[in-house]
């Protein structure tokens, strides 16, 4: 990763983690082949839809069907983004046609984009600049309650507080990646 982010862990129902078993997290896409052999895999109806994806800690872009759970595609770990993605076929090569941020289990904020944007180009897709559809989450300081922001209407949908400008879903449990961080840990896995 070139900047600065966030490790997001889940946050949401203790029974959709309860699912995660070992070995059952998304298939890693390393490469465009990576990808075409997995998809090939899937249902037409499957591959008509968005799939879930994550970008794990190593900055693996993470993929599995649409109705999978992101908590089970990362295998219950803490992930640098995640959300819905979509592609298509052009010239016989496969490119990136939506991609948002939505997972209810993680609530990535927006500036997770670079990570997505490494995962993708480091697996040779072309892609947006950003998120096709940025979701905004936002934790009430009143009720706790997760909101999406919608509209810039930055109001608790639960209790009508208003919510803070910055992304607050998971500060105490989160930490800073930074490029040093990745540097040692793509050393240690090849050492």
């Amino acid at each position: 990763m070139d900047t600065p982010g966030l490790e997001y862990r889940y946050v949401g129902p203790s029974d959709l983690k309860a699912l995660v078993r070992p070995g059952g997290e998304g298939a890693g896409i390393r490469s465009a082949a990576d990808f075409a052999q997995w998809v090939s895999a899937r249902s037409a109806e499957e591959s008509a839809e968005p799939f879930t994806f994550v970008v794990d800690t190593e900055g693996v872009l993470r993929l599995a069907p649409r109705r999978s759970e992101h908590v089970v595609c990362a295998g219950g770990e803490t992930v640098l983004s995640a959300g819905e993605v979509s592609f298509s076929e052009e010239s016989g090569r496969w490119v990136v046609d939506e991609v948002s941020n939505q997972s209810t289990g993680y609530c990535p904020d927006v500036g997770s984009w670079p990570a997505v944007a490494d995962a993708l180009r480091r697996a040779g897709f072309d892609r947006p600049d950003g998120f096709t559809h940025p979701v905004v989450f936002r934790r009430c300081v009143s009720c706790q309650e997760v909101n999406v922001v919608r509209e810039d209407d930055f109001v608790c949908v639960f209790c009508g507080e208003a919510l803070p400008a910055s992304w607050n879903i998971d500060h105490q449990r989160c930490q800073v990646v930074t490029a040093t961080d990745d540097f040692r840990r793509s050393r240690r896995s090849t050492s």
